[in-house]
């Protein structure tokens, strides 16, 4: 029982650096915005009030509610995150054609989406916490730029290096970081402790009520508190929902509450402190600790954003959703440890160019809310199909469960969509071009592999006519890569055509990536003898799971008595090269049909995928016209 203590105790203060960096920094800029005198409503003490009150509440119904109570149990085998939802929802509706894509849609735009929010997160979260720096004095306001720039660029070249040695101190970090929110909260609501008075929901509802059109503009304000709460699902399956709720529930929450109350309480009596309330919250002598403090946790926020945007890029190739790209495995001790060379890059060039283009936290926060509501909105409506299809709630329950919360991510995205002309094209254009780079890549596969099966061959009839008068057969084991178990690779048809022998052992290997996360060493292989030596061998690996197929092979031997010489085995991949014909209905237009052709020829090779040894591999090319 002390192990087990011990053990959560550790996952909790590790979930406060990686789940809660984001959200634990929005208390620099989510006030700040929310009572922007550009929203047309006024810094007085009862909208100052009303605007906390707001605060409050939303973090209650969006994050205490919706998350923490609802869409952590709509965990895939532990995992979540919108590909894991995805995934499970998927699962759920797969006999229902038109329910099934309406979730593959949902699913990919809410994808697409996340990928503005790991440009933005980065971008808003290092530059708030800089511009601390020209709160004391104007000397700094010509620096800070280019020192969010600095710590940006440290922050994306540390990424190929990897992080097991800086995560450590993310959990410590973060806790000083929470304990340093609720202090200054403490210290001002007790200078004007008339401000817990936003507690009463009346105060929010009179917010987002009584000020007209103004009261909807600035709900896209209001949502910038909850940024970052879809971490709290995406790294479910990292530390596990228990330590989740813990964190949030024991010091997050109260931390964050505590830190608006005293923005709330410096405002009632200050309101020009509205220009950076967060920083004016804490004693003179304490600004520049906290700014270096507010830094080191953004750099953590950003961190997990980066983390996250290789897990989901790797989750969704292994889905089906993205070409293949190379996944660099940073840790031997943490399979979570990756870097994809070509993410981290796009990123920082785009973070770069949206700092530089928007200057100040504020622009940023224009565009910021959008790409936060849209995957809200999309995780929602896949917890509706779950829950509905999946877990066979009937209509109105599914309908009660999730119905309010569609409602208020609707709200909250609808209000962010005026902030389009502000910076609010940035994340809807960003999400709009992976969402097409997705779908162009799905149809793409698809009709390709409808193109080669139109001449498969069963595999079965092929071998035994081949094994009537066989070819000369040569030691050692020929591995054929096949996307059908039971039809002909087309690597085997060329290797005849062109070596006319055959290896003493074949094996056709089929690997199938599921929609689970995991699937156990025990069910990973099926092995169906064909006679002469020959086998039909299918692999499955969750999407979450390394798709190592040396490794997976060896298991063979003491399970299915076939064991693999490495350097007796050859691998025989075929590379197809896509071309255009007139004749062939691809489904697609002829702008996206290069783009498909594009991906297809830069998309990372299956031998880095499967983690096949370079030396031992055979690529026999084909043509195939779509």
């Amino acid at each position: 029982m002390e192990a087990q203590t011990h053990s959560r105790a550790a996952l909790t203060l590790a979930a406060l650096g990686v789940v809660y960096g984001d959200i634990g920094t929005s208390p620099l800029y989510a006030l700040k915005e929310t009572l922007n005198p550009a929203h047309g409503i006024a810094a007085g003490p009862e909208t100052v009030l009303g605007a906390a009150s707001a605060i409050f509440w939303a973090l209650m119904l969006v994050v205490s509610l919706k998350y923490v109570l609802l869409v952590l149990r709509a965990d895939n085998h532990g995992e979540g995150g919108i590909m894991a939802l995805l995934a499970l929802a998927r699962h759920a509706v797969v006999k229902r054609p038109r329910a099934l894509r309406t979730v593959a849609l949902a699913g990919m735009a809410g994808a697409a989406l996340f990928y503005g929010d790991a440009v933005l997160t980065p971008a808003i979260s290092v530059l708030s916490a800089v511009e601390g720096l020209s709160v004391g004095t104007h000397v700094f306001e010509p620096y800070v730029m280019p020192i969010a720039l600095v710590v940006l660029a440290g922050l994306f070249f540390m990424q190929q290096h990897g992080t097991a040695s800086l995560g450590a101190w993310f959990g410590p970090v973060a806790l000083a970081w929470f304990a340093a929110l609720a202090a200054g909260g403490v210290y001002q609501i007790a200078l004007h402790p008339q401000v817990l008075g936003a507690l009463h929901p009346q105060h929010a509802w009179w917010f987002v009520t009584q000020h007209g059109f103004a009261s909807f503009v600035v709900l896209g304000a209001v949502l910038l508190a909850f940024t970052g709460a879809e971490a709290l699902y995406a790294d479910m399956g990292h530390f596990g929902r228990a330590p989740i709720q813990l964190a949030w529930y024991g010091l997050v929450f109260p931390a964050l509450v505590l830190n608006y109350l005293g923005q709330g309480a410096l405002l009632s009596r200050a309101p020009e402190a509205v220009s950076n309330p967060f920083f004016l919250l804490y004693p003179a002598w304490a600004l520049y600790p906290m700014v270096l403090l507010a830094t080191a946790a953004t750099v953590i926020a950003a961190q997990a954003t980066l983390t996250g945007a290789f897990s989901l890029t790797r989750q969704a190739i292994q889905l089906g959703y993205l070409p293949r790209m190379q996944v660099v495995q940073t840790s031997s001790m943490a399979y979570g440890q990756i870097y994809i060379p070509v993410v981290n890059w796009l990123l920082f060039v785009l973070v770069v160019a949206v700092v530089a283009g928007f200057g100040e936290s504020s622009d940023l926060a224009a565009a910021y809310g959008l790409a936060v509501t849209g995957t809200m909105l999309v995780t929602t409506l896949l917890t509706f199909f779950v829950i509905h299809y999946g877990w066979g709630y009937g209509l109105p329950g599914s309908l009660a469960a999730t119905g309010v919360f569609l409602l208020v991510d609707a709200a909250f995205f609808s209000s962010s969509l005026l902030k389009i002309t502000e910076g609010g094209w940035f994340p809807l254009a960003l999400g709009g071009l992976v969402f097409i780079v997705m779908l162009t890549w799905v149809q793409g596969r698809r009709s390709l592999l409808a193109r080669v099966g139109v001449s498969d061959i069963p595999l079965t009839e092929f071998l035994a006519g081949l094994m009537a008068h066989p070819p000369t057969r040569v030691p050692g084991t020929a591995v054929f890569l096949n996307a059908s178990a039971h039809t002909v690779p087309h690597a085997l048809l060329h290797n005849l055509n062109h070596n006319r022998v055959l290896h003493e052992r074949l094996v056709f290997l089929t690997v199938r990536i599921k929609t689970e996360p995991w699937v156990p060493f025990e069910d990973r292989m099926r092995v169906e003898p064909l006679g002469n030596e020959a086998y039909a061998v299918t692999l499955a690996f969750g999407f979450k799971d390394r798709p190592d197929v040396p490794a997976a092979l060896e298991g063979l031997g003491p399970q299915f008595g076939l064991a693999f010489e490495p350097m007796q085995t050859s691998f025989f991949l075929s590379r197809e090269t896509i071309v255009s014909s007139p004749t062939v209905d691809s489904g697609l237009s002829s702008w996206r049909e290069q783009l498909f052709r594009w991906l297809s020829r830069n998309a990372g090779s299956a031998v880095e995928y499967f983690n096949l040894p370079a030396n031992r591999v055979i690529e026999l090319g084909s043509r195939v016209e779509i």
